[in-house]
């Protein structure tokens, strides 16, 4: 398969600062979006921390003993690749928030700090996705767009529960208040899943500054009508035209024919 990615970020017009950090690693297939959160800059500290490890762990040549899945013996089947690459990102997550917590220790002043984090890992024919938060993962085929995570928060658990409609969702106050987290909520437990690729698909990685303005539709609605190349930029540039005041960040996967 073939691979092309874009990004793009803004800090919105409200904050002085970025807290949103990315990662675009195409040789290796490997693509991120945290949003911090924290006083005092410590919400960016965490983000980048978060990406930055991510990055050491999953393309770093160590296998650590936490990521080998035992074989299960007595004539079974042992684990496959995909459940071997899904134990290293819930790792690397894990020691994401293990090297957050240790900045804390270090610096007492960012108390608090903690950051989603959304990574997508492309290899050969599948792609491995673990998230923990309210950022993002999308996948649009075929002209349909389709969200592949869930929002760790207070209002999801409440639509969950049938409590709350998805519409009044996107209104309530709170409605960003996280259950997980990297960092803040110590050792994490992420969402995990593997599916296989087609040619054509489009992933979609983005902060909750992208999805607090733009519902769904409007997003399926501006991949319909936008190029890969252009795609990070003009959600980006829609999110703020539609009223969000929060920094913003998209990452775009595109897949391609060998011979795209």
């Amino acid at each position: 398969m073939h691979i092309e990615a874009y990004a793009a970020t803004d800090v919105g017009p409200v904050r002085e600062q970025n807290e949103d950090a990315w990662l675009v690693e195409l040789d290796g297939g490997l693509f991120a979006v945290a949003d911090g959160m924290g006083g005092h800059a410590a919400g960016e500290v965490a983000s980048s921390i978060a990406v930055e490890t991510v990055r050491e762990i999953l393309l770093g040549n160590k296998d650590p003993e936490e990521t080998v899945l035992a074989d299960p013996g007595g004539g079974k089947q042992g684990p496959d690749q995909a459940d071997i690459l899904r134990e290293r990102l819930r790792y690397a997550m894990n020691q994401s928030s293990v090297r957050i917590r240790r900045e804390i220790e270090r610096r007492p002043s960012y108390a608090g700090m903690g950051t989603t984090l959304v990574v997508v890992m492309v290899d050969e024919d599948q792609v491995h996705l673990a998230h923990v938060g309210d950022s993002r993962a999308y996948l649009f085929r075929n002209d349909r767009l389709m969200r592949l995570t869930r929002d760790h928060t207070v209002v999801q658990q409440e639509v969950d529960a049938g409590r709350l409609t998805p519409e009044l969702a996107r209104i309530v106050p709170h409605k960003n208040i996280l259950t997980k987290s990297v960092g803040f909520h110590g050792p994490v437990d992420p969402d995990t899943s593997t599916r296989a690729i087609e040619p054509g698909d489009i992933f979609l990685l983005c902060s909750d500054g992208l999805t607090d303005p733009l519902e769904d539709g409007e997003i399926e609605a501006i991949c319909c009508k936008t190029h890969p190349e252009d795609l990070a930029q003009t959600l980006v540039n829609q999110a703020l035209r539609k009223g969000g005041d929060d920094n913003v960040t998209v990452v775009v996967v595109a897949i391609g024919d060998e011979d795209y």
